[in-house]
């Protein structure tokens, strides 16, 4: 299973510190990143397999409430895929 997530972002460069210095904890969610993108300064997506959905759920819906906070994350949209 993998996550598509699109981060809106008030800064990516301050995005990108946060979200480098979260990798651990994402790991300890299941979430391991396969791809990062921004589209520009306030977009960003990232491509993760998920080793377990039940960790990276809880991760996601209040987990994650701290790197949102430091990252200067506005606004998010997950969506949990399989290859068809």
């Amino acid at each position: 299973m993998q996550l598509i997530a699109h981060y809106t972002v008030a800064d990516y460069a301050a995005f990108r510190t946060a979200f480098d210095a979260d990798a651990e904890d994402r790991g300890h969610a299941g979430l391991s990143l396969l791809q990062l993108w921004h589209e520009d300064d306030r977009n960003a997506w990232a491509l993760f397999q998920v080793t377990d959905p039940k960790a990276a759920r809880a991760y996601l819906s209040g987990g994650a409430a701290p790197f949102n906070a430091q990252a200067g994350v506005t606004g998010t949209d997950f969506h949990f895929v399989k290859t068809a």
